[in-house]
C-alpha cells in the first residue's frame, strides 16, 4: 500500500470520512434525516443524519478500495472525486432551497471541492507515474 497513492489515499480519505460520518451524529440530535438545514460538525460543516450516512457509505466505499489494491482504489477514487466535483459546483445553487436534502452549507461545498481536486488528481494520474518509471 506504501507504493500506491491512490491506496494511500483512499485508506486515509476513507478513515477520516468515516470518523466523520460517526461525529456528525453527535451533532444532528433532533435534526430531521433530510432537513435542509443541520447541525455544525466542527462548528462549520452542516450535516444531517442522511449527510452523515453519506459520509459514513463514502468512506467505508473508499476504505475497502484502498485495503483491496491499486485497480480500485484508483477507481474508486476517480468515481467519488468525480461525484464531488458535481457535488461542490451543484450545492452552490441548491443552498436554501427545498432541495437541500444533505443540510449542505458553503464550507461545504468548499471542502467537497478540495476533496474532488485531490481525489481526481491522485486517481487520474499518481500510478501513471509510477507506470512509466517501471516501463
Amino acid at each position: 500500500m506504501g507504493s500506491s497513492p491512490n491506496r494511500l489515499l483512499a485508506v486515509v480519505f476513507g478513515g477520516v470520512y468515516l470518523v466523520v460520518g460517526l461525529l456528525g451524529f453527535a451533532f444532528t440530535s433532533g435534526v430531521g434525516f433530510i432537513s435542509t438545514e443541520g447541525g455544525l460538525l466542527l462548528g462549520i460543516f452542516a450535516v444531517n443524519p442522511l449527510h452523515n450516512i453519506a459520509h459514513l457509505l463514502i468512506g467505508a466505499a473508499l476504505l475497502i478500495a484502498g485495503l483491496s489494491g491499486v485497480r480500485a482504489a484508483k477507481t474508486v477514487n476517480v468515481v467519488i472525486g468525480a461525484a464531488y466535483l458535481l457535488l461542490g459546483v451543484v450545492g452552490f445553487f441548491l443552498v436554501g432551497t427545498g432541495a437541500n436534502i444533505l443540510a449542505l452549507n458553503t464550507p461545504d461545498h468548499f471542502l467537497h471541492l478540495g476533496s474532488a481536486v485531490l481525489l481526481l488528481a491522485v486517481g487520474l494520474g499518481a500510478e501513471r507515474g509510477a507506470r512509466a518509471a517501471t516501463a
